[in-house]
């Protein structure tokens, strides 16, 4: 099972500071530095979310670790003519299609490719025409599998937020219909992935889920970065994930 950092509080909190002043000398903490802490820390791939609101990740930022990062770039991104045009500009290994409100403090549910079948399959389409393999982060539904797949798009992240935030048999429920999804995923021919709300104490629950491909984590990891480092960090829940059970 491969592990994608995602970097977007790193930009955050530089964000706080320096979003008036983004080409101050002292902004800080550097995303792109994350990027290098985190592929020496054993991370597979790096995942930035440009969002339209700018909240975090800058487009400057996009294509810097593009540029200086050799580890693989997954771009989450909206459904967006804005946000496909900039994605065909980056030139990302991966796209990850999420929901996207200025209201919300994260990515909170999944996208809704039922609902919006035709515009997600053009995106994916585009972006395909670039070489760039296409993600949808999906709740873990069975409807939003079968539309995953009508999409061409050849992975889903399943949204892991309320197994996260679950508790006695609620988690076994949303276990449940995680091992539903990913079997589902499978049996369709789809990359199966997982991410949102995954943090160092729940991560072994997830052991249950089969074929389960990549993570991506970011806020926990970057939180546990204030303690020991984001080398350090990240080659924690790169160990922890060795105990993944193998097909």
């Amino acid at each position: 099972m491969l592990l994608g950092v995602n970097i977007d509080h790193v930009a955050t909190l530089r964000q706080a500071r320096y979003a008036l002043l983004p080409d101050s000398p002292n902004a800080e903490p550097s995303p792109m530095q994350a990027a290098l802490d985190a592929m020496s820390g054993g991370a597979d791939s790096i995942t930035i979310h440009v969002r339209g609101d700018r909240r975090h990740m800058q487009d400057r930022d996009a294509f810097e670790i593009r540029k200086g990062c050799p580890l693989p770039l997954n771009l989450e991104m909206g459904v967006t003519a804005e946000m496909t045009e900039l994605a065909l500009a980056i030139g990302p290994e991966f796209a990850c299609l999420v929901p996207e409100t200025r209201e919300e403090v994260t990515t909170e549910g999944g996208l809704d490719v039922a609902g919006r079948l035709t515009e997600v399959a053009d995106c994916v389409k585009a972006l395909q025409a670039r070489d760039i393999r296409v993600s949808l982060f999906i709740d873990p539904d069975l409807h939003q599998i079968e539309a995953a797949q009508a999409t061409g798009a050849e992975m889903v992240e399943l949204h892991t937020g309320c197994f996260a935030n679950a508790t006695g048999d609620g988690l076994e429920a949303e276990l449940s219909r995680l091992i539903e999804a990913a079997k589902a995923g499978h049996a369709a021919g789809i990359q199966v992935n997982a991410g949102h709300g995954i943090n160092y104490d729940n991560l072994s629950r997830l052991f249950v889920v089969p074929h389960l491909a990549e993570l991506n984590i970011g806020h926990s990891i970057v939180s546990r970065a204030m303690r020991v480092g984001f080398t350090a960090a990240v080659k924690e829940m790169k160990d922890l994930m060795a105990a993944y059970p193998s097909e």
